[in-house]
Protein backbone atom coordinates (compact mmCIF):
# COMPACT_ATOMS: atom_id res chain seq x y z
CA UNK A 1 0.00 0.00 0.00
CA UNK A 2 1.44 3.84 -1.11
CA UNK A 3 1.34 5.65 2.16
CA UNK A 4 3.48 8.62 0.45
CA UNK A 5 1.17 11.95 1.16
CA UNK A 6 2.76 13.80 -1.45
CA UNK A 7 1.77 11.48 -4.10
CA UNK A 8 -1.99 11.51 -3.06
CA UNK A 9 -4.13 13.48 -5.53
CA UNK A 10 -6.14 16.72 -4.10
CA UNK A 11 -9.29 14.41 -4.36
CA UNK A 12 -8.31 11.20 -3.20
CA UNK A 13 -6.82 13.61 0.08
CA UNK A 14 -10.00 15.34 0.58
CA UNK A 15 -11.68 11.71 1.00
CA UNK A 16 -8.66 10.62 3.94
CA UNK A 17 -9.61 13.49 5.30
CA UNK A 18 -13.40 12.81 4.95
CA UNK A 19 -12.82 9.41 6.75
CA UNK A 20 -10.72 10.82 9.51
CA UNK A 21 -13.60 13.65 9.82
CA UNK A 22 -16.62 11.07 10.56
CA UNK A 23 -14.33 8.72 12.78
CA UNK A 24 -13.11 11.53 15.54
CA UNK A 25 -16.94 13.29 15.74
CA UNK A 26 -18.98 10.73 14.67
CA UNK A 27 -16.97 7.28 15.62
CA UNK A 28 -17.82 5.59 12.38
CA UNK A 29 -17.34 5.43 8.62
CA UNK A 30 -18.35 3.33 5.50
CA UNK A 31 -18.35 2.82 2.26
CA UNK A 32 -21.99 4.49 1.94
CA UNK A 33 -20.53 7.69 3.56
CA UNK A 34 -18.10 8.36 0.83
CA UNK A 35 -20.16 7.39 -2.22
CA UNK A 36 -23.06 9.39 -1.09
CA UNK A 37 -20.89 12.43 -0.09
CA UNK A 38 -18.62 12.87 -2.71
CA UNK A 39 -20.70 9.96 -5.98
CA UNK A 40 -17.59 7.61 -6.06
CA UNK A 41 -18.03 3.87 -7.23
CA UNK A 42 -18.38 1.11 -4.32
CA UNK A 43 -14.75 0.05 -6.10
CA UNK A 44 -13.39 3.25 -5.07
CA UNK A 45 -14.79 3.58 -1.75
CA UNK A 46 -13.16 0.55 -0.62
CA UNK A 47 -10.36 1.36 -1.87
CA UNK A 48 -9.75 4.43 -0.20
CA UNK A 49 -10.60 2.93 3.48
CA UNK A 50 -8.10 0.24 2.36
CA UNK A 51 -5.62 3.37 1.56
CA UNK A 52 -6.64 4.72 5.02
CA UNK A 53 -5.83 1.31 6.68
CA UNK A 54 -2.49 1.63 4.58
CA UNK A 55 -1.69 5.46 6.37
CA UNK A 56 -3.15 5.03 9.79
CA UNK A 57 -3.89 1.46 10.63
CA UNK A 58 -4.29 1.83 14.21
CA UNK A 59 -7.50 4.68 13.48
CA UNK A 60 -10.05 2.03 12.69
CA UNK A 61 -11.31 -1.36 12.95
CA UNK A 62 -13.98 -3.09 11.08
CA UNK A 63 -16.60 -4.01 13.48
CA UNK A 64 -18.97 -7.12 11.55
CA UNK A 65 -21.97 -6.71 13.78
CA UNK A 66 -22.06 -2.99 12.65
CA UNK A 67 -20.87 -3.82 8.92
CA UNK A 68 -19.10 -0.48 9.39
CA UNK A 69 -15.45 0.99 10.70
CA UNK A 70 -15.12 2.38 13.96
CA UNK A 71 -13.09 4.27 15.83
CA UNK A 72 -9.68 2.75 17.00
CA UNK A 73 -8.62 3.15 21.08
CA UNK A 74 -5.56 4.41 19.70
CA UNK A 75 -6.58 7.43 17.27
CA UNK A 76 -4.19 9.98 16.32
CA UNK A 77 -5.47 12.09 13.26
CA UNK A 78 -3.24 11.80 10.11
CA UNK A 79 -5.08 14.02 8.01
CA UNK A 80 -6.71 17.02 9.86
CA UNK A 81 -6.60 18.85 12.81
CA UNK A 82 -9.62 18.30 15.12
CA UNK A 83 -11.18 21.56 15.10
CA UNK A 84 -14.37 22.45 17.20
CA UNK A 85 -14.68 25.79 15.10
CA UNK A 86 -14.77 24.07 11.68
CA UNK A 87 -17.99 21.69 13.12
CA UNK A 88 -19.67 24.58 14.99
CA UNK A 89 -19.00 26.56 11.75
CA UNK A 90 -20.58 22.97 9.62
CA UNK A 91 -23.59 23.35 11.92
CA UNK A 92 -24.54 27.04 11.57
CA UNK A 93 -23.69 27.09 7.78
CA UNK A 94 -26.33 24.17 7.87
CA UNK A 95 -29.27 25.35 10.42
CA UNK A 96 -28.93 28.50 8.37
CA UNK A 97 -29.39 27.60 4.74
CA UNK A 98 -25.87 28.53 3.60
CA UNK A 99 -25.04 25.18 3.36
CA UNK A 100 -26.93 22.29 2.30
CA UNK A 101 -27.23 19.47 4.50
CA UNK A 102 -25.58 16.92 1.53
CA UNK A 103 -22.82 18.95 1.31
CA UNK A 104 -22.30 19.24 5.16
CA UNK A 105 -19.84 16.40 6.13
CA UNK A 106 -21.59 16.22 9.83
CA UNK A 107 -23.93 13.04 9.38
CA UNK A 108 -26.42 13.39 12.49
CA UNK A 109 -26.37 16.63 13.20
CA UNK A 110 -27.40 17.68 16.73
CA UNK A 111 -30.52 20.20 17.18
CA UNK A 112 -29.43 23.60 16.93
CA UNK A 113 -30.83 27.33 17.40
CA UNK A 114 -29.32 30.70 17.51
CA UNK A 115 -30.11 33.86 18.32
CA UNK A 116 -31.49 35.58 15.59
CA UNK A 117 -30.04 38.66 13.95
CA UNK A 118 -31.45 40.96 11.16
CA UNK A 119 -30.84 39.69 7.48
CA UNK A 120 -28.31 41.73 6.44
CA UNK A 121 -29.35 43.54 2.56
CA UNK A 122 -26.08 43.23 0.67
CA UNK A 123 -27.34 43.05 -3.19
CA UNK A 124 -24.99 40.00 -4.86
CA UNK A 125 -24.27 42.54 -8.02
CA UNK A 126 -22.84 44.95 -5.17
CA UNK A 127 -20.80 42.47 -4.00
CA UNK A 128 -19.55 41.35 -7.62
CA UNK A 129 -18.84 44.92 -8.34
CA UNK A 130 -16.53 45.75 -4.88
CA UNK A 131 -14.65 41.86 -5.46
CA UNK A 132 -14.16 42.97 -8.96
CA UNK A 133 -13.14 46.16 -8.09
CA UNK A 134 -10.58 44.72 -5.61
CA UNK A 135 -9.23 41.89 -7.97
CA UNK A 136 -8.39 44.28 -10.45
CA UNK A 137 -7.37 47.43 -8.11
CA UNK A 138 -10.38 49.95 -9.47
CA UNK A 139 -11.74 52.35 -8.08
CA UNK A 140 -16.06 52.15 -8.41
CA UNK A 141 -18.24 54.90 -8.25
CA UNK A 142 -21.44 53.97 -5.42
CA UNK A 143 -24.37 55.81 -4.33
CA UNK A 144 -23.76 55.23 -0.75
CA UNK A 145 -26.39 56.36 1.93
CA UNK A 146 -24.75 57.91 5.46
CA UNK A 147 -25.98 58.42 8.54
CA UNK A 148 -24.46 61.88 8.39
CA UNK A 149 -26.90 62.65 5.20
CA UNK A 150 -30.62 62.69 5.00
CA UNK A 151 -29.96 61.71 1.42
CA UNK A 152 -27.48 59.51 -0.77
CA UNK A 153 -24.34 60.69 -2.23
CA UNK A 154 -22.29 59.57 -5.12
CA UNK A 155 -18.85 58.89 -4.52
CA UNK A 156 -15.92 57.24 -6.06
CA UNK A 157 -14.16 55.20 -3.76
CA UNK A 158 -11.09 52.01 -4.02
CA UNK A 159 -11.43 49.17 -2.38
CA UNK A 160 -8.97 46.77 -1.30
CA UNK A 161 -10.31 44.27 1.32
CA UNK A 162 -13.50 43.03 2.47
CA UNK A 163 -14.41 42.76 6.33
CA UNK A 164 -16.91 41.66 8.63
CA UNK A 165 -17.60 43.24 12.26
CA UNK A 166 -19.49 40.33 13.53
CA UNK A 167 -22.81 41.65 12.12
CA UNK A 168 -22.24 43.42 9.08
CA UNK A 169 -20.23 42.97 6.04
CA UNK A 170 -18.18 46.01 4.97
CA UNK A 171 -15.38 47.22 2.24
CA UNK A 172 -12.32 48.76 3.38
CA UNK A 173 -11.39 51.14 0.20
CA UNK A 174 -9.65 54.72 -0.12
CA UNK A 175 -12.84 57.60 -0.36
CA UNK A 176 -11.29 59.58 -3.48
CA UNK A 177 -13.81 62.34 -2.27
CA UNK A 178 -12.81 62.70 1.30
CA UNK A 179 -9.01 61.35 0.52
CA UNK A 180 -8.65 59.02 3.22
CA UNK A 181 -9.23 55.31 3.90
CA UNK A 182 -12.76 54.44 5.19
CA UNK A 183 -15.00 51.12 5.61
CA UNK A 184 -18.38 50.88 3.54
CA UNK A 185 -21.41 48.98 4.30
CA UNK A 186 -22.07 46.70 1.66
CA UNK A 187 -25.71 47.40 2.31
CA UNK A 188 -26.05 51.20 2.52
CA UNK A 189 -24.55 50.76 -1.19
CA UNK A 190 -27.60 51.97 -3.55
CA UNK A 191 -26.12 51.68 -7.09
CA UNK A 192 -22.53 51.77 -8.69
CA UNK A 193 -22.84 52.90 -11.95
CA UNK A 194 -18.87 52.77 -13.24
CA UNK A 195 -15.40 51.53 -12.91
CA UNK A 196 -12.11 53.61 -13.53
CA UNK A 197 -8.07 52.73 -13.05
CA UNK A 198 -6.84 54.15 -9.21
CA UNK A 199 -3.77 55.14 -8.00
CA UNK A 200 -4.81 53.88 -4.33
CA UNK A 201 -2.30 51.63 -3.04
CA UNK A 202 -3.70 49.30 -0.34
CA UNK A 203 -0.08 49.44 1.15
CA UNK A 204 -0.88 53.05 2.41
CA UNK A 205 -3.73 52.08 4.90
CA UNK A 206 -1.80 51.89 7.73
CA UNK A 207 -4.81 51.32 9.82
CA UNK A 208 -5.71 47.80 7.73
CA UNK A 209 -1.82 46.48 8.24
CA UNK A 210 -1.08 47.10 11.62
CA UNK A 211 -2.40 45.14 14.58
CA UNK A 212 -3.64 45.88 18.19
CA UNK A 213 -3.64 43.44 21.09
CA UNK A 214 -6.40 43.38 23.17
CA UNK A 215 -5.41 41.81 26.67
CA UNK A 216 -8.57 40.68 28.90
CA UNK A 217 -9.37 39.33 32.10
CA UNK A 218 -12.21 38.92 34.67
CA UNK A 219 -13.71 41.58 35.86
CA UNK A 220 -11.91 42.18 39.25
CA UNK A 221 -15.14 42.33 41.41
CA UNK A 222 -16.37 39.04 40.20
CA UNK A 223 -16.32 36.50 43.30
CA UNK A 224 -13.63 33.96 42.57
CA UNK A 225 -15.74 31.20 41.31
CA UNK A 226 -17.16 33.63 38.79
CA UNK A 227 -13.74 34.60 37.49
CA UNK A 228 -12.55 30.90 37.28
CA UNK A 229 -16.11 30.14 34.76
CA UNK A 230 -15.08 33.75 32.84
CA UNK A 231 -11.66 32.72 32.28
CA UNK A 232 -12.65 28.92 30.88
CA UNK A 233 -15.44 30.90 28.16
CA UNK A 234 -12.75 32.64 26.94
CA UNK A 235 -9.55 30.47 26.99
CA UNK A 236 -7.74 32.79 29.75
CA UNK A 237 -4.61 31.08 31.08
CA UNK A 238 -3.16 32.67 34.31
CA UNK A 239 -6.64 34.21 34.26
CA UNK A 240 -5.15 36.63 30.76
CA UNK A 241 -6.26 36.74 27.23
CA UNK A 242 -4.64 38.14 24.08
CA UNK A 243 -7.02 39.10 20.99
CA UNK A 244 -5.39 40.32 18.35
CA UNK A 245 -7.54 42.83 15.89
CA UNK A 246 -6.62 44.94 13.14
CA UNK A 247 -6.78 48.67 14.15
CA UNK A 248 -9.11 49.52 11.33
CA UNK A 249 -11.47 47.13 13.20
CA UNK A 250 -10.74 47.91 16.61
CA UNK A 251 -14.14 49.97 17.07
CA UNK A 252 -16.12 47.04 16.13
CA UNK A 253 -14.29 44.73 18.14
CA UNK A 254 -14.58 47.02 21.09
CA UNK A 255 -17.76 47.12 20.68
CA UNK A 256 -19.20 43.42 19.93
CA UNK A 257 -16.72 42.51 23.17
CA UNK A 258 -18.63 44.91 24.91
CA UNK A 259 -15.49 47.27 25.73
CA UNK A 260 -16.31 50.14 24.28
CA UNK A 261 -17.76 52.17 26.94
CA UNK A 262 -16.06 52.29 31.21
CA UNK A 263 -16.33 48.96 33.02
CA UNK A 264 -18.06 50.68 35.87
CA UNK A 265 -21.11 51.68 33.59
CA UNK A 266 -22.12 48.21 34.10
CA UNK A 267 -22.58 45.41 37.00
CA UNK A 268 -18.90 42.60 36.87
CA UNK A 269 -21.78 40.12 36.42
CA UNK A 270 -23.35 42.29 33.15
CA UNK A 271 -19.76 43.39 32.51
CA UNK A 272 -17.72 40.11 32.82
CA UNK A 273 -14.00 41.24 31.13
CA UNK A 274 -12.31 43.77 31.32
CA UNK A 275 -9.13 45.70 29.60
CA UNK A 276 -5.60 45.11 31.16
CA UNK A 277 -3.89 47.57 28.93
CA UNK A 278 -7.50 49.82 29.03
CA UNK A 279 -5.30 52.99 28.27
CA UNK A 280 -3.17 51.68 25.53
CA UNK A 281 -6.27 50.98 23.74
CA UNK A 282 -8.09 53.94 24.04
CA UNK A 283 -5.16 56.13 22.62
CA UNK A 284 -4.76 53.52 19.65
CA UNK A 285 -8.79 54.00 19.31
CA UNK A 286 -8.23 58.11 19.61
CA UNK A 287 -5.94 57.56 16.95
CA UNK A 288 -8.41 55.83 14.61
CA UNK A 289 -10.65 57.95 14.80
CA UNK A 290 -10.04 60.25 11.99
CA UNK A 291 -9.82 56.92 9.53
CA UNK A 292 -14.11 56.92 9.64
CA UNK A 293 -16.18 53.79 10.21
CA UNK A 294 -19.29 52.77 8.76
CA UNK A 295 -20.11 56.51 7.75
Amino acid sequence: MENDRSELRWGVEQRLEFIEFRLFWEGHVNRSDLMDQFGVSVNQASTDLNRYIGFAPDNMVYDKSARTYVRGPEFKPQFLEPDASRYLAQLRSVADGILDREDAWIANLPPYAAAPTPVRGVNPATLRSVVGAIRRSEAIEVKYQSLSRPEPRWRWIAPHAIAFDGFRWHTRAFCLTDECFKDFLLSRMLKIRGAQESDASADDDSDWHSDVTLEIAPHPELPETQAKVIALDYGMRSGKATIKVRRALLYYALKRLGLDTDPAARTPQDQQIVLTNREEIIIAAQDNRGQETAI
